[in-house]
Order: C-alpha cells, then structure tokens, then sequence
C-alpha cells in the first residue's frame, strides 16, 4: 500500500507540472482577456436568470437553471472546500489562499466557456436523449474525427468521478470528531461500517436518476452554504482582532519564498505555492476540469449563453465565498501552526478552538450535508462518461463500481485519495480545455448575439 500511495503521489505530482498549469490558468486568463470581461459585466443579469426568470419548461433539456447550478455546486461545494483548503494552508501557509482566488477569478471565465458549449453543442445518447458535456461539445463542436480526445475525457472522468476523497474525509471526521472522542475505537472495521451507511445512503437517491438527485441537491446545497456561512462567521468574530493580520498575510505570502510544512516543493517554493493553490481551486471549484458542463448540459434552455453565465457563479459561490471562510476560520484561531492533524481535522480543530462543546458537531453536521450531496453529483457524472463510452443503456452497471467504491475510500488513506482524484482530474482537463481554446470565438460570437438581443 505504502508502494502504492507513493506511486499515484508521484503520477498526480507529475500530471500537475508546470503543462497543465499553462493550459488550465494560461488558458483561462486567455479566456478573460480574449473576452474582454464580457460575463463579468452581466452578473446581475446571471443572477435573474438562476432566479427563474427566462425559465420555460417547454424548453429542451431535464432540468431547470437553479437545479443545473445546484447539481454542480453540490459536487464542487464539498470536501474540497473544508479538507482541500485545509491541506493547501497547512502545506502553503496564508499565500496559498491567494492562488486559490486568483483560480476562481480566472476559472469564472473558464465556466462561462465551458458551459456555454455544453448547450451550444448538446449531442443525443444511444437512447437518442438529449446530453451535454465535454465529450459532447467535442465530437458535436469539432467533429467525430475527435472521438479519441472525447473517450479520453470519458475514461479520465470514470474515475475522476468517484467519491474517494469526500468518503475518505467524512469518515475521517466521524472517527476525529465522534467515535474517538466517545472512546469508539477507531480501526478498518469502524471505518467499514461508516463506508457501508454511506453506500446505502447513495445508492437510494443515485438509483433514481438525475430528477432525483437534483430534486435533492437543490434542497441540499442553499441550506449547507448558509449553515456553513453562519458557523465560521461566529469563528471570525470571535477571533475578529487577528483578521486583519492574516488576511495580510495571504496577499504578503503568496509571494514569499516559504513552505510551512518543510516537504519540498516542485518548481521551488514560490513555484510550489502557485501550483498548490491553483491546483486546490481546481479541486474546489472544478473549472475547466469539465465537470460542470455535464450538469449545466442537462439546463432547460435555448440560449446556451444563460447557462454559461449561471455557471460562471459557482467559482464565485464556491472559492471566493466558502473556501475563504474556511481558510480564514483556520488561520485567525492559528491551529494551522499549533497542531500536526491534516485535512478535515485540521478545520475540525478551528471549529473547536473557537466553539467548544459545539463548533465539532456543528462543524460534523455542516460536512455530512457538504459530502452526503456531492457523493449523489459525482455519480451522474460517471454515468454519463460510461454512456459515451459503451451506451446509455449500460450506464447504470457505473453505478455499482461507484457505491463499491465508496468502501474503498472510507477505509484508505488521505494522501492515496486526494492524489487519485488530483491525477485524473488534470486528464479531464486536457480534452476539456483544448476543445474550450479552440471553439472560444464561437462563445465569444454566440454571446454578442445574445446581449444585443437584451437591449433590444
């Protein structure tokens, strides 16, 4: 296992370098640049339409705007946003939290792009229902002649898809915040069991198609983000005299040469930071890892510009918002510096620090809902990677490997599951945003068409 863990440390390492940077922050900031802002200036507009207001349900696709963006969130707003935040501090120190916005900034751009192809390029399954998505907007977009970099995307995305690292991290809060503290010992059987409830859980809603699961992510996902809101509010006031020390310090430390873990960095220190940030915000809010389209795809709309823009909220909501709240909540209490536990723990330990008794269970409570509903997203992701591949008829078998799967991540370790998913997420991101550059002036075209009919 030992062997193992090193291995895929080594392939996600080597996957992330210094290529994928450019193409995934290059790519994006080309984005912006090349667009001259353009979404950026309608983010009132972005808001009415996630709001209902352009919504006809004669329209082709399953489901509405909000759902579309719920569905999405509920996969991006997850472990990502409370572990994954936690590893890049606790590694990069406060200058990590800067890369991390300087990726949603730019991958706003990138979902605009992104998602406004998956409805612009929408392809039909083997059961001849209408599907958007990067594999989608390639073969439609460019042509069958790029099959192979679709099934690429697709077979980078059946694993790329699966619930590892959230199920690693969930039941690593059970274990740091439940069971031990209650004196349960904590070992492979324990961790089994937790896999087991999670399985079930899952499969109940996963087995009933994505009408079900975003019936249930949209209920989900407001109420998680405002629980979530409210809790590391309370952190910050309490320790409200050293906010403005370390929000100092992430924009000092983003270009100072220090690594606060003492591993060595690829690229240098400098170098390394950029890379942890930009790589924890892919992580976190999936731009251009080419998730999202597969959800936005599914939007009840004709204009494929309103679900790019509804889109392009989610880094906002997602980095800027809940990633930040939980990098602030674990530098103003200075367990970053004060305790070796990594990942969830770490944020666990924040929570604590500032609310005793409560801020655990609270904190516990907040991550079941944020894990519980990206473990129903991601599943609709890999069903719709394995219809691409072999039909949509056999894309519920995807759904067994996927609830199997879940055991696996509950009883492994952080480092083997957060590299696993880091490694293929940077596969997925290769088709995704070469297709993305090469068809960007058809977004571009397509969307001065759409804002010159609003004026009208």
């Amino acid at each position: 296992m030992a062997k193992l863990d090193e291995f895929i440390a080594e392939f996600a390492s080597f996957v992330w370098g210094l290529p994928l940077l450019i193409l995934l922050t290059g790519g994006g900031l080309y984005l912006l640049i090349y667009s001259k802002f353009l979404p950026y200036r309608y983010l009132r507009h972005s808001i009415e339409v996630l709001r209902g207001k352009y919504d006809n349900p004669d329209d082709p696709g399953e489901i509405n705007h909000f759902k579309a963006l719920s569905t999405a969130l509920a996969s991006t707003i997850g472990m990502g946003n409370i572990a994954g935040v936690a590893v890049a501090i606790a590694i990069g120190g406060p200058g990590a939290m800067f890369w991390l916005w300087v990726s949603a900034v730019i991958g706003m751009a990138t979902k605009f792009f992104t998602n406004t192809l998956a409805v612009m390029y929408r392809g039909r399954d083997t059961k001849g229902e209408l599907q958007g998505g990067p594999m989608y907007f390639i073969t439609e977009g460019l042509g069958k002649k790029w099959w192979a970099m679709a099934a690429f995307f697709s077979l980078a995305g059946l694993i790329g898809a699966l619930p590892v690292f959230n199920v690693n991290q969930l039941t690593q809060a059970i274990n740091y915040i439940l069971l031990s503290p209650n004196g349960v010992e904590v070992d492979f059987t324990s961790n089994l069991i937790v896999g087991i409830v999670l399985a079930g859980i899952t499969a109940i809603v996963i087995f009933g198609g994505l009408q079900r699961i975003s019936n249930t992510v949209s209920r989900l996902v407001p109420a998680m983000v405002a629980l979530y809101f409210l809790s590391v509010l309370i952190i910050l006031a309490v320790n409200y005299d050293m906010v403005p020390h370390y929000f100092t310090m992430i924009f000092t430390d983003a270009f100072a040469a220090k690594n606060y873990s003492g591993e060595p960095f690829l690229g240098g220190v400098l170098g390394g930071i950029i890379i942890l940030g930009i790589r924890r915000g892919a992580f976190s809010n999936e731009a251009g890892i080419g998730t999202a389209p597969m959800a936005h795809g599914a939007a009840k709309t004709t204009e494929p510009v309103r679900e790019g823009l509804v889109a392009m909220l989610g880094p906002a909501i997602d980095t800027l918002v809940v990633c930040s709240l939980t990098g602030m909540a674990i530098l103003v209490t200075g367990v970053w510096q004060t305790t070796d536990v990594n990942g969830v723990s770490l944020t666990a330990a924040a929570f604590n620090a500032s609310m005793p008794v409560y801020g655990n269970y609270l904190l516990l409570l907040c991550i079941a809902i944020f894990s519980i509903s990206s473990l129903f997203s991601y599943s609709y992701y890999g069903t719709k990677c394995l219809s691409f591949l072999i039909g949509a008829e056999k894309k519920h078998y995807y759904n067994y490997f996927y609830v199997l799967s879940i055991l696996v991540g509950a009883t492994t370790s952080l480092s083997m599951m957060i590299n696993l998913i880091d490694g293929f997420f940077a596969l997925m991101a290769i088709p995704t945003m070469t297709a993305t550059l090469i068809m960007a002036p058809r977004v571009l075209k397509e969307a001065k068409k759409y804002f010159a009919k609003l004026k009208i």
